[in-house]
């Protein structure tokens, strides 16, 4: 199956050989991505809770995001509400139109669900690129506030600025 194709850019559901493609590319540009999360992706995948869409350039894996039909954290746990989760581009490719590809596709997968889609972003730096994204794509801070490792952040609480401190999104179709 394929979901799109376009010149030499094919997104399409994971296979059991894009694990070690993977793990060796995102060793090559310095981020560790263990062997273990693809397996457990794939685990997923076809156990039917969750999509993992891959985009892939010249037959070469560019970038991955997956696509919870239910989420158990959250605001939005256990209301059937589809979430993005682990959107990654592959820095050689990025700045080239991929991630919002990929985004095209699970926000399409999510349509057939639901007539929303949400998605929880980082706050440092380093997603800055993807919270500008998610806004330009329509995508609405939900309200809750700031989450912190799985949990709604109260005013005043201690945190660290690290991976899991996010914000919840919300895009209705």
């Amino acid at each position: 199956m394929i979901y799109f194709q376009e010149d030499n850019l094919i997104i399409r559901p994971m296979k059991k050989s894009d694990k070690k493609e993977f793990v060796h590319a995102f060793k090559e540009q310095g981020w560790q991505k263990p062997l273990e999360l693809f397996e457990d992706y794939l685990n997923q995948q076809s156990n039917k809770e969750l999509e993992v869409i891959v985009a892939e350039i010249n037959n070469q894996v560019s970038g991955y995001v997956t696509l919870l039909g239910n989420t158990n954290i959250g605001p939005f746990a256990s209301k059937g509400i589809p979430e993005i989760v682990d959107l990654n581009v592959l820095i050689k490719y990025q700045k080239n139109g991929i991630g919002n590809k990929m985004m095209d596709v699970a926000e399409n997968l999510a349509k057939e669900k639901c007539d929303a889609v949400s998605l929880a972003v980082g706050l440092h730096y380093g997603y800055g690129s993807a919270q500008r994204m998610y806004v330009k794509r329509g995508y609405i801070p939900d309200g809750s506030g700031v989450w912190y490792r799985g949990e709604q952040l109260e005013q005043y609480s201690k945190c660290e600025n690290d991976d899991d401190l996010t914000l919840y999104f919300l895009k209705r179709f």
